[in-house]
């Protein structure tokens, strides 16, 4: 029969006849062990003891069986294709619907306005039910604004219930917590999704215009007469307004007094003064930045017999301050005791005494000039002590804290390990020098020199290195302008003196005639002409030496 279990599920049910002809009801084996292997049971002879063999059934239910009509219900369905289920928070993951509208703020005590109308953004997200209601920001507007209502599910009534997106729609009050926000507008997505589940949109609302913005837009006309004495009408126009007048101080009549240049500065918004000293480099004087410091200077005090030394002026004593047309380019005034000469005033200036004060005429002079001294004198250099190289001992007179004087790295990184090689003997008037050979090294990376005495048997002098590495300069060369040994000087029989010892090159290597052919620009012909006439010989029968210099052949050695 056909039964309706589930949707749409179809069940056939047969009926069939079952006949129990069985004695015994229990799961017997069908399975032995023999030598440890599982073999299946032979049957035995006799219906109902072999449990895989079905009992035969009479001719008579054999009949009954075939001749029975099935009693079978059939149902027209189709086939249906069932989809995949994919949950909510899957299927409405960042979905929200968007809706625009706004709430009346009620202001008190106010006699220009009852209320605002203040936008708000509401925002439904789908997958959890959950509003989230947003107040746009507007610069300089002093209210909080921002998000008024965190994300959760809102209440609707008393019952528990709450929010769906099937109670929102245009035109309607939104009631959260006591504030009704009216839903004026929604976007594109909100309307196609709310259409398409069967809901009808209502029209969207204007906006009610805020009567405060409004008013801010517009202001009443005011016909407040302004004031002269207003201190908010001065500060409003007069704020950073400030004239400025380069004026110099005359000091002579102090001991060690002279006339020092400073700057007056009036600030028009409160009527104060300002004496700011000018900072010449090299002056020898203490860079002070201020004068005289911000403040009102009294120009008139009403008691004639009041001390001259006291702590401070009160309004009640002054009859009078200062004021910008007691400042006249041209003319000398005295502030404070102190003397000055206003001999300038900048552009701001002029244009203000032009439009306020027409009749004063603010007409710059000349000043004297004050006689420096002499800016063609040099700096004397002291004479070389001996220590160290010239170049770092040009460096303590340079600097407080002596550096490293600079170093031709190019010419390091391309001449490096290149080494020229020569036989000098020690021209000495002392017999005992006459046997002595040394090998002068001169390294092309740095220009230094570099001397080595050979060990000679029963000399009684102890060989080895007489000069380490260092800059050798020329006799009669200056600190000023140092001259220092170069290729060029190293001729085969020419005086080389280092340090007073004065040495006759007899030979060279290989290596030294090939480099300076390679650069016969810079090599006096004289230079080379010696070497090839001492190497002409040897340079035909030995193998030249390799371009880098690190390996050579050397006769010297």
């Amino acid at each position: 029969d056909y039964c309706n279990i589930g949707q749409n599920t179809p069940i056939l049910v047969f009926k069939c006849k079952l006949h129990q002809l069985k004695s015994a009801f229990h799961r017997p084996q069908t399975l032995s062990y023999r030598n440890g292997y599982a073999l299946p049971r032979r049957p035995t002879v006799g219906i109902g003891n072999d449990p895989l063999l079905s009992e035969q059934l009479t001719q008579q239910e054999i009949s009954e069986l075939a001749f029975e009509t099935p009693d079978l219900t059939y149902c027209a369905f189709g086939k249906r294709v069932h989809e995949d289920f994919i949950p909510a928070h899957v299927a409405l993951d960042k979905k929200a619907l968007r809706y625009y509208g706004y709430f009346m703020e009620a202001i008190l005590y106010s006699p220009e306005e009852q209320y605002r109308v203040r936008p708000v953004v509401i925002y439904y997200y789908l997958e959890d039910d959950s509003i989230c209601i947003i107040e746009p920001t507007v610069e300089n507007s002093g209210i909080p604004q921002g998000k008024r209502i965190k994300r959760h599910q809102l209440p609707k009534n008393e019952r528990g219930e709450h929010y769906h997106w099937k109670d929102l729609n245009l035109g309607m009050d939104l009631d959260v917590y006591g504030v009704k926000y009216r839903i004026t507008q929604c976007d594109t997505f909100t309307k196609e999704f709310m259409e398409s589940e069967g809901m009808i949109v209502n029209d969207p609302e204007p906006m009610p215009a805020d009567p405060y913005i409004i008013r801010r837009e517009n202001p009443p006309p005011c016909h407040t007469t302004p004031s002269t004495f207003d201190n908010l009408h001065k500060f409003l126009n007069m704020d950073r307004k400030v004239l400025r007048f380069f004026t110099l101080w005359d000091d002579a009549d102090s001991l060690y007094g002279e006339s020092r240049p400073v700057t007056i500065h009036y600030y028009l918004v409160d009527d104060t003064v300002e004496v700011a000293e000018v900072h010449q480099p090299n002056s020898g004087l203490d860079p002070f930045p201020i004068l005289m410091r911000r403040q009102r200077l009294p120009k008139k005090i009403k008691s004639e017999n009041f001390p001259s030394a006291v702590m401070e002026v009160s309004k009640q004593e002054v009859d009078e301050y200062y004021s910008p047309k007691d400042f006249q380019v041209g003319q000398r005034m005295k502030l404070l005791g102190r003397n000055f000469l206003l001999y300038d005033c900048d552009g701001f200036t002029k244009e203000y005494y032009q439009k306020n004060h027409p009749e004063m005429e603010m007409k710059s002079i000349e000043i004297p000039k004050k006689v420096d001294m002499p800016q063609d004198w040099k700096k004397i250099v002291p004479p070389y002590n001996g220590f160290g190289s010239l170049e770092d001992s040009l460096q303590n007179c340079l600097r407080l804290i002596p550096e490293p004087p600079k170093v031709n790295v190019v010419k390091m990184l391309e001449n490096d390990h290149k080494v020229l090689r020569y036989s000098a003997r020690l021209d000495s008037q002392n017999p005992e020098d006459e046997d002595r050979r040394f090998i002068l090294s001169y390294f092309l990376s740095n220009d230094m020199i570099s001397i080595f005495e050979k060990t000679t048997r029963n000399s009684g002098v102890i060989g080895g290195k007489f000069l380490e590495k260092s800059r050798v300069p020329k006799p009669g060369s200056t600190v000023d302008k140092p001259a220092y040994y170069s290729p060029a000087d190293f001729a085969i029989g020419a005086t080389v003196e280092v340090f007073g010892h004065r040495f006759v090159l007899t030979d060279a290597d290989h290596y030294v005639l090939k480099y300076l052919e390679s650069n016969w620009s810079d090599i006096p012909s004289k230079t080379l002409d010696s070497l090839r006439q001492k190497l002409g010989v040897e340079i035909l029968t030995t193998q030249p030496p390799d371009q880098d210099g690190k390996d050579y052949t050397s006769h010297l050695d």
